[in-house]
């Protein structure tokens, strides 16, 4: 039988499929982060399931469980708390390890914020690059602005909202005029979706909001074929990371690998 990759709402509890509750209905065992919220969603819908833990906290135990009860034959569904397990959520390693010991592995179709968001902030393009969680560190942080601005496509990213004001601040001081929406508790009551310019949407978030937010952010300048590096913009970066802590002449080392603005030159001009 089967393991099988199930999908769960990012918020309302009416966008789970009738595929996914069926699943959860015929598993053996239900597979999820949290029993309490995956409760809460078969109970709204009228399913009875036996659910086990699984989080990330218990992963290596529960695969070494799991793996042999899926060779004898049995039907395990696995749910993560909210959207599609195993994007930034608990599940690679069990679907990993199925696949290496000749278990089928079944994925369901269903709700995704990486994709709402991406719709939702109107920068939908024919590519889209997803990358986690925005890096907490500063330098981290200045390399992926500079590094996705000659992208040419949109970039989705997964940020707290307590981290929001900083992380806008900073992406408004490498690029001040880059296209970025904030979409915030999407698809729940309170659902919000701000777009603009970089600048514009971290005057907006100056504090930080309530609920999960999900960023998208479109090509930034360096997008432009054959377009002169911004050396105002890569200065106010060198700016940024010497204020959090990193030495100006190794901020401005690293934004000049990125961008190719000369080394002294940025140092100077982020003084």
């Amino acid at each position: 039988m089967p393991l099988v990759v199930c999908p769960t709402p990012i918020g309302n509890l009416e966008d789970v499929t009738l595929r996914v509750l069926r699943e959860f209905g015929e598993a053996d065992v239900v597979l999820c982060e949290d029993t309490r919220r995956t409760r809460t969603l078969l109970e709204r819908h009228g399913v009875r399931a036996k659910l086990l833990s699984y989080h990330r906290h218990n992963e290596a135990r529960r695969v070494d469980e799991i793996l042999p009860r899926l060779e004898a034959g049995e039907r395990v569904a696995l749910a993560s708390d909210a959207g599609l397990p195993a994007l930034n959520d608990p599940g690679a390693r069990l679907i990993s390890a199925a696949l290496a010991r000749g278990v089928d592995v079944t994925v369901l179709t269903g709700p995704s914020a990486i994709e709402t968001a991406l719709v939702a902030s109107g920068l939908v393009g024919e590519r889209y690059a997803f990358v986690g969680y925005v890096p907490r560190q500063s330098e981290a942080r200045a390399r992926l602005w500079v590094e996705t601005a000659s992208w040419g496509f949109p970039v989705v990213a997964f940020e707290s909202p307590v981290r929001l004001p900083g992380t806008l601040a900073s992406l408004a001081a490498a690029g001040p005029d880059r296209p970025v929406a904030v979409c915030r508790e999407l698809t729940k009551r309170f659902e919000e979706v701000v777009r603009g310019a970089a600048s514009d949407v971290a005057e907006h978030f100056a504090e930080a909001p309530k609920g999960e937010v999900t960023l998208v952010l479109g090509p930034g300048g360096g997008a432009r074929t054959g377009a002169a590096p911004d050396v105002g913009a890569a200065a106010a970066l060198v700016a940024e990371l010497a204020d959090a802590g990193v030495p100006r002449r190794r901020a401005a080392e690293i934004v000049s690998r990125l961008t190719g603005v000369a080394r002294n030159r940025l140092y100077r001009a982020s003084l």
